[in-house]
């Protein structure tokens, strides 16, 4: 089975988490802040992170953000008592691939667990490469490379990317990006769309993508 990172400043909810994901047959590691998650992560062999982001010395967003700044694509699953939309739509932003918001049901975390591991890089079979308008991405490593420049994306990065890709040279509209790339039913006034096409731009800055003013975003095709 695959390596469970559970990172959380309380104990018993370590030692909870622990046990539920035994159960299933994974190989739980823990750690109880930023610091010991970063160390942990830099050793290699974890296929999936369950991250707190209230905690000392380092917390979730703090990871979130130096996993992003190493290229380290290892899927995390936010767990968070702090379940406003802003707080989600943050975590995302950053780099999470999903939010849980605490207290949880053991069966639906679990759930959820089982479903980004099989999400993951490297865990399912189907296509690996998208290749439209010059750029081709490598959806298992999330790497995108076009004639001026090879560079890792983050997990929502590569995800945006890819919708873009496979809708070439069509709008796709804010709303569906929001629903489609982040989950969200509903426009919440967020600009993570926005910042997100910013960042793709700044590592690919031959990225054909067009925006479409006051609708969304184009990849162009040609």
């Amino acid at each position: 089975m695959s390596t469970v990172l559970v990172v959380d400043d309380e104990q018993r909810m370590r030692a909870f988490l622990t046990r539920s994901l035994a159960r299933e047959g994974h190989t739980v590691v823990a750690a109880a802040d930023g610091v010991q998650a970063m160390e942990r992560l830099a050793a290699g062999g974890v296929d999936l992170v369950l991250l707190d982001v209230m905690m000392p010395r380092c917390n979730g967003m703090r990871v979130l953000t130096l996993m992003r700044e190493r290229n380290d694509t290892t899927p995390v699953i936010v767990l968070s008592a702090v379940t406003d939309v802003a707080a989600r739509v943050m975590a995302l932003d950053t780099g999470a691939v999903d939010f849980v918001g605490k207290p949880f049901h053991t069966a639906e975390m679990v759930a959820r667990v089982r479903r980004h591991l099989v999400a993951a890089p490297d865990k399912g079979k189907g296509q690996r490469f998208l290749t439209a308008g010059g750029v081709r991405l490598d959806l298992d490593r999330r790497r995108a490379k076009t004639l001026e420049s090879e560079v890792a994306l983050t997990e929502r990065e590569c995800k945006l990317l890819a919708h873009l890709m496979r809708r070439a040279g069509n709008v796709c509209r804010r709303q569906e990006l929001l629903r489609e790339v982040w989950g969200v039913a509903s426009d919440t006034g967020s600009n993570v769309v926005e910042a997100c096409v910013r960042r793709l731009r700044a590592k690919l800055t031959d990225l054909p993508v067009e925006t479409v003013r006051g609708v969304g975003y184009c990849f162009r095709d040609a």
